[in-house]
């Protein structure tokens, strides 16, 4: 009996590994499918990281080849720089309801069309739902520039629809209203626009993760006595809870940068800075005031937000889901 140098026989799994050769295929395989990916994965994701973090501790202004070394100066002013906490606040304030505003609307329509209809019966969703999806998908098909232009004519004082169709009904008071040129206004304007923009692609997103949930189930729920708010709470969420965690993640994300959305409406920041956000006043640092270094230590403190931001929502997903499973084995 063949022996390991322990002086344990060998089972036949051990003689399997032992006379595993490399061959020409599963090389090539390695290669082409494991490193290939990992060479590119490197090059444009880790290295780029990498040089954003040295240039971050330096003074380059983006258009010379010489720059000093500075060590930690730029994060130290960053976190003096009334600007910069002024778009830090408005990033936290637009992660913390953007998300939930847009994700707790799209899941209530997703509800409605595949949980609505009859009563009795089976549960089919409501007649005509293909009709509703698509056109609850038609302001996602719209590059968020537009979107964003788009509301800002809206919105104008003087000859937007709003103020137009607010007189019309007897509100004078709201002829000539700047909603984005006001401070206590200008953010949660903006927050409706993003989410305007975002809330029919998450409710398709739900739409479909609720179609993988046996019909099955709601029937015995019903039978059960449960009603849709019931069921939506207690059995749909519960078995949607991935694409709900990745959606929250890949909307915190856009939340955390609308760039584009803030660029469109507000691109001076707003009135007292209501509306600039972290990747607004990194575009002015760099590209007008020449401060590239400076600029990119706020792109460093961005990254570090969104990782963040990514790890808190996992973990809170993580633990949510290990709750349920104790409940159920319960």
């Amino acid at each position: 009996m063949t022996t390991q140098p322990s002086g344990r026989p060998l089972t036949r799994a051990s003689r399997r590994r032992r006379h595993v050769k490399l061959t020409f295929d599963k090389v090539s395989f390695m290669v082409v499918c494991l490193g290939l990916p990992l060479v590119i994965f490197i090059v444009l994701v880790i290295s780029p990281f990498v040089q954003a973090l040295y240039y971050s501790t330096t003074d380059w202004s983006g258009f010379t080849p010489y720059m000093n070394e500075i060590g930690l100066a730029n994060f130290v002013q960053l976190f003096q720089d009334s600007t910069f906490l002024s778009a830090l606040r408005n990033n936290v304030l637009l992660v913390i309801f953007v998300p939930i505003i847009t994700l707790t609307l799209a899941f209530a329509l997703a509800c409605v069309i595949t949980l609505g209809g009859p009563s009795m019966g089976r549960v089919r969703g409501l007649k005509g739902a293909s009709f509703y999806r698509v056109v609850s998908f038609f302001p996602y098909a719209v590059p968020a520039i537009v979107i964003g232009l788009m509301w800002a004519q809206a919105f104008d004082p003087s000859v937007g629809l709003l103020n137009g169709v607010l007189s019309a009904v007897g509100l004078k008071g709201f002829a000539g209203f700047a909603w984005l040129g006001t401070a206590t206004t200008a953010l949660p304007v903006s927050m409706f626009v993003i989410v305007w923009g975002l809330i029919g692609f998450y409710a398709v997103v739900f739409i479909a993760a609720i179609k993988g949930i046996p019909a099955e189930t709601y029937e015995a729920a019903r039978i059960d006595g449960a009603g849709r708010l019931r069921m939506a709470v207690s059995i749909t969420l519960p078995m949607i809870r991935d694409a709900v965690r990745t959606a929250y993640i890949y909307i915190g994300i856009l939340a955390l940068d609308a760039f584009v959305y803030m660029q469109a409406l507000n691109p001076q920041g707003g009135p007292q800075y209501s509306t600039i956000t972290m990747s607004q006043d990194l575009y002015v640092t760099a590209f007008t005031n020449g401060k590239f270094g400076y600029a990119t230590a706020m792109g460093v403190v961005l990254a570090i937000v969104t990782l963040a931001f990514a790890g808190v929502v996992a973990l809170v997903f993580r633990l949510w889901g290990g709750k349920a499973e104790t409940e159920a084995r319960a």
